[in-house]
């Protein structure tokens, strides 16, 4: 079973925008206090539900998620033709624990 350390190292495919990591920073530090913010990093301990499944953690039971948005490419014949907004629900590290 790898630490959580090591998973935190393997990066997320995150694509939102500065002001979206900021979103998330600040609901972070409601949530949980200025120090946890200040360890929120958007590409190793935030993710998605089935990001955290990827890296063999699990979301506790009843923690809620942090509203995020994304960007998708859209691609037509290959080629990048525009970004799609989609929104999504991190869940920070402090919200997992991991699969037995």
């Amino acid at each position: 079973m790898q630490s959580i350390k090591n998973l935190i190292e393997t990066p997320t495919n995150f694509t939102g925008s500065e002001m979206t990591k900021s979103i998330v920073k600040s609901e972070i530090s409601r949530r949980w206090g200025p120090a946890e913010a200040k360890r929120y990093d958007p590409y190793k301990n935030a993710r998605t539900f089935r990001q955290w499944l990827s890296v063999n953690r699990k979301v506790r039971p009843g923690e809620h998620g942090i509203r995020s948005v994304t960007f998708i490419d859209k691609k037509e014949n290959g080629k990048v033709t525009g970004r799609i907004k989609r929104t999504i629900v991190l869940f920070f590290d402090r919200q997992t624990d991991p699969l037995i």
